[in-house]
């Protein structure tokens, strides 16, 4: 099996400037860039007489303020969250108390988990304590005077991960889960591969025109790209599995086999990836079950 899927990195925008994505939907830049990031997180303005915004961004005041200046005047009414990674709710304090908006979002369940701070399931990258006034479950719908989104539960990336679909619009806003530029890091305790791919199929089985994800450009054509994206990791279960099959059979041996141009702080990222698709081999019976606390030196074997 070939992976054969391809990666749009264009994006044309400017540093705190509004870009039309849409009648009444207009995207704005965080300027955070980042390997995890891309050119900066995705904020969404999505109204014209009162206003939504999706994922005000990180705890950037420049940043806020570009938002509340974009409004020029219109009430923002909801604060929608796709997840409660910091650099997508931080800044959601900040433009709550500024405009008084409900916040939304599906919310955290459980602390935080036992890992270093550093990793994309530790406290620098996760926003533990943040509580959305609104807990929105799939299928609920959040309205304005001339908007509404429906929620849709897509865990995978995060256990708290929402997509919105503009009613009427055929529009997604998709969040960290499915977007142009790479795939989504799936990064356990933090991730699941399982919750991953049923999520995915959740919007295979949809009919959208476009996806507005959180990084990233737009995407076009969004049901094929899902499916690209489901058939990748297909591809990459293989790849985990051929390794094993032929003797290397650690994480950390696997990693530099399935993700041979990887390096720097991406590096840990693709390792907690193979993690995943093992603890799925696992789960399934494809591998042997391994200790609750697997390090990534432990050998796997298949069932």
């Amino acid at each position: 099996m070939a992976d054969n899927v391809s990666f749009k990195t264009s994006m044309h925008f400017t540093y705190g400037e509004p870009s039309p994505m849409g009648p009444g939907i207009v995207r704005l830049v965080a300027n955070n860039p980042s390997p995890f990031t891309f050119k900066g997180t995705n904020t969404y303005l999505v109204g014209m007489t009162s206003l939504a915004v999706i994922d005000p961004g990180p705890d950037d005041q420049t940043h806020i303020d570009n938002i509340l200046k974009y409004a020029a005047g219109r009430p923002i009414t909801h604060i929608l969250i796709t997840h409660a990674h910091r650099d997508h709710v931080d800044g959601c304090a900040r433009l709550a108390a500024a405009t008084g908006a409900v916040t939304c979002g599906y919310g955290r369940t459980g602390g935080a988990p036992d890992v270093p701070s550093a990793s994309p399931s530790g406290k620098s990258f996760v926003n533990y304590d943040f509580e959305p006034q609104n807990k929105v479950r799939g299928g609920d719908v959040i309205a304005g005077e001339d908007w509404a989104l429906e929620c849709l539960f897509t865990p995978g990336h995060a256990p708290d991960h929402l997509c919105f679909a503009l009613k009427g619009r055929r529009v997604v806003f998709s969040g960290d889960h499915v977007m142009a530029w790479n795939t989504s890091v799936i990064a356990p305790p933090e991730g699941s591969m399982a919750d991953y791919l049923h999520s995915l199929q959740l919007l295979m089985d949809r009919s959208d025109q476009v996806f507005l994800p959180g990084h990233g450009g737009r995407i076009e054509e969004p049901q094929r790209t899902v499916k690209a994206y489901l058939l990748h990791r297909r591809w990459r279960e293989q790849a985990v599995l051929a390794a094993i099959r032929d003797g290397t059979n650690t994480v950390n041996a696997i990693v530099p086999e399935v993700y041979p141009n990887i390096s720097g702080p991406l590096s840990i990222a693709a390792a907690l990836s193979v993690q995943a698709h093992v603890e799925h081999l696992i789960a399934r019976g494809v591998l042997a079950s391994a200790p609750a606390t697997m390090s990534w030196d432990h050998p796997l074997s298949l069932a």
